[in-house]
């Protein structure tokens, strides 16, 4: 049984907060909970999944048990406000397996339930995070976000690369205190990781402590996967994105809370009877991805088009304004969305440690000819030797080219969320393998 002074809920840590004033600057990382091992994922049933889904092809049989450590810790919000995140801390534990280890910071992938954490040893995130890193022997922090789980902030800030970056980097604070109290021991290195919008949030913490904290987090390489590093160039794109019903909207509300340069009015971005509801429905309590699109339209319910993986336009053009979206392509110098975005584009770095970029060039949701050839070009503009880029697709055609004949909606709907992580991550550890 979870012991009661784990169960601190998202009310109490809002009070807690709320106490210590305005900003939690000189806080940031501090435990608001006394950490505790919830459960231990043994190597027996480590493997046994792996075998089921394939996966430990690509971790290797597990060589550590796995202790699931829940988070929640101070860390704070878009303009430096008291707030909170939650996530969890895997630790490597048994046999061989007791030596200090590098930390990887995992951000996780667009997540739309509110209330889904990561420190669920059910979790399939987490469960991937369990078999590629820590039955390796990596210890690993992944945050939950902003405005998710046990978090008190008020909605979350989706694709905005300074609370990504500090959600992550006092997960990597929260991690080490958490250690400290578990008497477990880690050897200073850190690597950094993401899939999909935690390659958004990976890569912009990687930039954040190698410009401002490299004397404190000591980063010897960023794994950054399938991420959308070059927002304001998506922008330029006419047509839609697979998924774009999620992760358009909830950005454009996101950054219309952060900015509130977006719309002058709900109604003047979005179409009836989306606009009655989209700015408070992303992350949901309830819903998820499949039920969004299959909750409507029923009298009290709210819900997002379907067509994933068909017909995407139809989805924008069912929820968005058309000359809300025809002025994002069609000016794009005076634009607010397209200035939002310039905002949270991550092309203006240098990094000085190791970084891998991966993607799959068929990807129809983050398309690395947009984001990650980019990312790499502008590396490549500065005279960087240190950043490697990998295209999985060759693997994913090999793998599920007949899915791709047979049932081309499904090999789509399938792509990014489901043959495209784990290659990447596989991609990720093989470099950290090298560095540890």
């Amino acid at each position: 049984m979870i012991s009661m002074r784990l169960r601190l809920s998202a009310v109490s840590a809002a009070v807690l907060l709320a106490a210590c004033g305005g900003s939690d600057t000189d806080r940031s990382g501090q435990l608001l909970e006394t950490p505790a091992s919830i459960y231990t994922m043994t190597k027996a049933q480590l493997d046994a999944a792996g075998t089921s889904s394939g996966l430990i092809g690509l971790s290797g049989a597990a060589k550590c048990d796995v202790n699931v450590v829940p988070l929640n810790y101070v860390t704070p919000g878009v303009k430096g406000e008291a707030s909170n995140a939650s996530g969890v801390l895997l630790l490597p534990t048994g046999t061989g397996c007791t030596a200090a280890a590098p930390l990887v910071a995992y951000a996780k992938g667009t997540d739309v339930q509110r209330n889904r954490t990561l420190a669920s040893p059910t979790d399939s995130e987490t469960g991937l995070l369990a078999a590629m890193y820590a039955a390796q022997g990596y210890a690993v922090v992944a945050t939950d976000y902003l405005g998710f789980a046990k978090s008190a902030y008020t909605y979350h800030p989706y694709l905005h690369a300074a609370s990504e970056a500090t959600s992550v980097i006092d997960s990597i604070r929260a991690a080490r205190n958490a250690a400290k109290v578990l008497g477990a021991s880690l050897n200073g290195k850190v690597m950094l990781t993401g899939y999909s919008q935690g390659g958004h949030a990976s890569m912009a913490a990687h930039r954040e402590i190698e410009k401002n904290l490299s004397s404190e987090i000591n980063v010897v390489a960023g794994a950054h996967l399938a991420g959308p590093y070059n927002l304001s160039g998506s922008m330029k794109l006419t047509d839609a994105i697979a998924g774009y019903q999620f992760f358009v909207p909830y950005f454009i509300t996101a950054w219309q809370k952060i900015y509130g340069t977006l719309y002058s009015n709900v109604s003047t971005a979005f179409k009836a009877p989306y606009s009655g509801w989209i700015e408070t429905l992303l992350p949901n309590a309830t819903l998820n991805y499949t039920t969004l699109v299959t909750n409507g339209p029923t009298a009290g319910q709210y819900w997002l088009p379907g067509f994933l993986g068909q017909n995407p336009n139809q989805a924008r053009d069912e929820v968005f304004q058309a000359a809300y979206i025809t002025d994002i392509t069609a000016n794009p110098n005076t634009n607010p969305v397209v200035a939002a975005a310039k905002l949270n584009d991550l092309l203006d770095w240098s990094p000085k440690s190791k970084v891998l970029l991966c993607g799959g060039s068929g990807d129809p949701t983050v398309n690395p000819a947009v984001h990650q050839n980019v990312m790499k070009a502008a590396f490549d503009a500065k005279g960087l030797t240190n950043v490697t880029s990998v295209d999985v697709n060759p693997t994913i055609e090999l793998l599920y080219g007949s899915v791709k004949t047979s049932a081309p909606v499904t090999f789509y709907s399938n792509y990014h969320g489901g043959y495209e992580p784990p290659l990447c991550h596989a991609q990720g550890r093989g470099l950290f393998d090298l560095l540890k």
